[in-house]
């Protein structure tokens, strides 16, 4: 909260899923510019997710009164995120925790945080209405990035299950994601937003941003 109003901000406490409240906090702001960002975790409860967002997306893009710019955004790492140092996913993975599903096949896109904020700010400025994808250049199936993940933070290899015992361990919504996940490109949002990524690489993010800081987080 502190830091909210730290950067000239006033910030709001409402329950997303109140739109009686949500409403009014909005009306109190009269914003020029709403950014909606707030989504759970897909793993721990996937369709529920996933529905409610194929509801926004579908809300946005048939307001008229609205010019409504959909980022999907991939895999955020960096400084406090989930994989960034201390972040729960990297934990897990310094720990041999995070396992790869046989054959984790699944293609994963990933993005910094700080592009992602890069991205975001151009979609305010000049971004006309449309879908974006906000990824890096290179996709990669988990059976590529997690061990390269591992290996920058100076973490053994991760464990390799197969599928039943995955799903046993972390569930169907993890099974999908190490398995059947599909990746994406960032050419439309290039094209016509002109960013582009500071990170081009996952490999080079990781390899950047996360050895530096893990010396003292042990093998």
């Amino acid at each position: 909260m502190e830091d909210v109003r730290a950067i000239g901000a006033e910030p709001a406490l409402v329950d997303l899923l109140d739109s009686g409240a949500v409403t009014d906090a909005v009306r109190r702001a009269c914003p020029e510019v709403i950014v909606h960002e707030a989504i759970p975790d897909p793993v721990h409860a996937l369709r529920a997710p996933l529905a409610a967002i194929r509801h926004l997306e579908a809300a946005v893009a048939a307001a008229d009164d609205l010019e409504g710019v959909i980022f999907r955004y991939g895999a955020f790492y960096g400084p406090s995120t989930s994989l960034g140092v201390g972040g729960v996913h990297f934990e897990q993975i310094r720990r041999r925790r995070l396992l790869i599903i046989e054959p984790g096949t699944g293609i994963w896109s990933f993005v910094h945080i700080d592009d992602a904020a890069t991205a975001t700010a151009a979609a305010i400025e000049r971004g006309p209405r449309g879908i974006y994808n906000v990824v890096d250049d290179e996709p990669a199936p988990v059976s590529e990035w997690l061990p390269a993940l591992a290996a920058a933070i100076g973490a053994k290899p991760p464990l390799q299950v197969p599928r039943w015992l995955g799903r046993l361990v972390a569930g169907e919504a993890a099974v999908v994601l190490m398995i059947e996940a599909r990746g994406a490109s960032n050419a439309k949002v290039k094209r016509i937003l002109g960013w582009q990524p500071s990170y081009r690489s996952w490999r080079d993010g990781f390899r950047k941003l996360l050895t530096p800081s893990c010396s003292s987080h042990g093998n």
